[in-house]
């Protein structure tokens, strides 16, 4: 009976608490809600953070994600006891999960834009966004376990972080869009800055149930000036700016990869059948479109059987001839002339079996043969002729495509590691063959 009292007791004093707060001026609100931030640079040992992979860390996944959903009336339960869409199924989205003494207690979905979008753009338009530099990713599918909710973001937090450096280090990523409900939006305008998309709010958001939402944007890179102005000064355990530029996580496990590839696929033909197919209906229930568009990313014999059937009215969908791959890979051209040799920095940002695409920090005379040196992994580097063609690629200055001459066998080997591989365990694999 005491403990009852006790926790009504708890739950009406924050609830006066969040009124209080509610009625005082936006900054001084933001900044009560700052000093609330409570992140541990040193978590236990028995937390740990790394890419979902196994299909009992991504069941897991989705039962967490299913429980909140349910629980926050952002879905109805499902059969199957689990969340899985559509955006799940894609190789450019990488769940990322928390495992406390082994067992998943909470998970977050980094979804980058491809052919099938992000979730939230049925909503909010994202044309001004897509004009900036950089790269773009919708945070989704956040959960935490319910017995870990109400422990002051022990959870919450590392995960975050996690988030932070993979999508700065490994993902590519640099605009994070987010679709929230109204509740919990100045959570992350006050602790990271989000800024809202527009200033209205969406009434009914049919992917979670038809709640209200509000859409909102951080740049990864801009922010960081912001995150020092607010948080530098503070002490460790309320600096967010050293807790995600600074702390060494070891708790941390990031991928293992050899080159410098920026997706992180896992699901093969067995997982994708698995979730998709058998646990859920979600490949049953795509429209045509979606279904075309699924082929053509998943245009390997492997994953034809598992992949749902296209009627004959399906719209066809252009696919590429030669399928391309997203990398990050440091590169520097030598344009060489009568008069001199100028060496110019790149990043070559997409590879296929016979071209590629970077972007050069100095303007490249096009239709003239260069050499060029590509590092490809941390130990390959490839050196070849190739021949920039073409300027403005994605709409932005300093993006050249490029036609290859005779490349070496480091780069032969690369590529071909690339087109044998369907998950990043199978690249990791291939890569033995380069030795």
């Amino acid at each position: 009976m005491l403990k009852k009292f006790r926790s009504r007791l708890r739950k009406l004093l924050h609830v006066s608490i969040r009124k209080l707060i509610s009625w005082l001026p936006r900054n001084q609100r933001f900044a009560v809600f700052r000093s609330f931030a409570d992140c541990n640079p040193a978590p236990s040992k028995r937390l740990v953070l790394k890419i979902a992979e196994t299909k009992e860390e991504l069941e897991a996944c989705f039962s967490v994600l299913h429980d909140a959903y349910v629980d926050s009336g952002f879905m109805k339960p499902d059969p199957s006891g689990m969340r899985v869409t559509i955006y799940h199924a894609l190789p450019t989205t990488t769940t990322l999960c928390a495992k406390y003494d082994g067992e998943v207690v909470g998970t977050i979905s980094l979804v980058r834009e491809s052919a099938l979008g992000v979730p939230l753009q049925t909503i909010f338009d994202l044309t001004p966004l897509r004009q900036k530099e950089g790269f773009i990713a919708e945070v989704s599918a956040l959960a935490v376990h319910r017995k870990f909710r109400k422990t002051g973001g022990s959870i919450l937090f590392p995960l975050m972080k996690f988030m932070y450096e993979y999508c700065t280090t490994f993902f590519d990523t640099r605009h994070l869009v987010i679709a929230v409900n109204p509740s919990h939006i100045e959570m992350y305008e006050s602790l990271l800055f989000f800024k809202r998309l527009t200033a209205t709010m969406v009434e009914k958001y049919d992917f979670v149930n038809g709640a209200p939402a509000i859409g909102a944007t951080v740049d990864l890179k801009e922010v960081l000036d912001t995150f020092r102005e607010h948080y530098a000064s503070k002490p460790p355990h309320r600096n967010l700016y050293a807790y995600f530029t600074q702390v060494k996580m070891p708790n941390i496990q990031f991928p293992s990869r050899r080159f410098f590839t920026t997706n992180d696929p896992v699901l093969t033909p067995e997982l994708l059948d698995h979730f998709f197919n058998v646990q859920t209906k979600t490949f049953e229930n795509l429209n045509e479109r979606q279904k075309a568009l699924l082929h053509s990313i998943y245009d390997l014999p492997a994953y034809w059987k598992i992949l749902p059937a296209l009627p004959d009215s399906a719209e066809v969908i252009p696919i590429r001839r030669h399928q391309r791959f997203s990398v990050r890979c440091p590169a520097r051209i030598v344009v060489a002339t009568s008069d001199e040799r100028q060496e110019i920095v790149m990043e070559v940002i997409e590879v296929s079996r016979y071209g590629l695409q970077a972007r050069a920090r100095d303007p490249l005379p096009l239709n003239t043969w260069c050499d060029l040196t590509v590092q490809v992994g941390r130990s390959d580097v490839a050196h070849f002729r190739a021949l920039a063609l073409r300027e403005n690629e994605n709409g932005f200055n300093g993006f050249y495509g490029f036609r290859l001459g005779e490349p070496d066998v480091v780069w032969q080997k690369f590529v071909s590691a690339l087109y044998r591989s369907t998950t990043y365990n199978d690249l990791d694999a291939a890569t033995r063959f380069l030795n």
